[in-house]
């Protein structure tokens, strides 16, 4: 069967002067993402504006357009003095549908951009005035992944690791590489703590050179060795839940359908009711529940 998918915007686009877009919220220093806005100026001010506004043209307001997505684009033209931008134009009015789905770029993400533009002959120095970091910053970018295995990078590609953190995978060797990115992503954990943690409790034939590395914040090497056991037996426990997670997760949405279809039935619930009231109580939770 052929299936018909209706694009969210019209294709077309259209140039629009600034005073015609209200945004629907204000951009404020206290907003979460507002620590990129001077990034979004200078990226503006050198290459344009890559990302097209989203709009919706305002009820009963001819020539208005409400600004659904792209609040901070907006400020950044108006502050360098812009009169018009290129806009998407919605066909539907759901601020929600293009803010809930933004999926931020990653470090190494951002990291395999820079390093796309400097094989096109985009120079360091440009792209640092365009993402308004300091050159030094772009520099290191370009060495984030150096002796990191291909298949944890694949594993963290997009996922909110620290540079801190990476760093801390060099000093594993390959196989245990993918063993940390697998640990992270099922913990959902990609700090430099947790990656700390994790290289102590790597074996020393685990690492690279072979040889643990010199004793940190007063662990002693009796200390190092009780933890690299504890480690793996959590490791090993970690896998074992989570294989059984599946399994145990369709079970209990099973169970819960079962139980739903009973407390349908009128002469069920009542019975319940009447002779054990809390179990029918903990069955009518465990039917409300959305998530299992």
């Amino acid at each position: 069967m052929k299936t018909t998918v209706r694009a969210a915007f019209d294709l077309a686009g259209i140039t629009l002067p600034l005073s015609a877009i209200h945004p629907i919220r204000q951009v404020k220093p206290t907003d979460h993402a507002f620590g990129k806005y001077k990034a979004v100026v200078a990226s503006i001010r050198e290459v344009g504006v890559i990302e097209p506004l989203i709009v919706h043209p305002q009820r009963g307001s001819r020539g208005v357009y409400l600004l659904l997505d792209g609040h901070m684009r907006l400020k950044a033209l108006h502050e360098l003095g812009r009169i018009e931008a290129f806009c998407l134009v919605a066909k539907d009015d759901d601020a929600f549908t293009y803010n809930d789905k933004v999926n931020r770029l990653s470090l190494i993400q951002e990291h395999a951009m820079i390093v796309r533009a400097i094989d096109q002959g985009v120079t360091a120095d440009q792209i640092a005035k365009a993402l308004s970091v300091d050159i030094a910053k772009v520099r290191a970018s370009l060495n984030l992944l150096d002796g990191i295995d291909a298949e944890a990078v694949e594993l963290l590609k997009d996922k909110p690791v620290t540079a801190t953190a990476l760093k801390l995978f060099r000093k594993a060797k390959p196989i245990r590489q993918v063993d940390m990115a697998h640990l992270m992503v099922s913990g959902n954990n990609y700090t430099w703590a947790y990656a700390e943690a994790l290289l102590v409790g790597t074996p020393a034939d685990q690492l690279v050179g072979g040889s643990k590395r010199k004793n940190t914040h007063g662990i002693s090497e009796e200390e190092i060795s009780r933890m690299e056991k504890e480690m793996e037996a959590l490791e090993r426990d970690y896998r074992l839940y989570q294989d059984q997670f599946g399994e145990n997760s369709l079970h209990l949405n099973a169970v819960q359908r079962y139980v739903k279809r009973l407390l349908e039935n009128a002469k069920i619930k009542r019975f319940l009711g009447n002779r054990y009231p809390e179990l029918l109580e903990e069955l009518q939770e465990l039917v409300a529940l959305e998530a299992l």
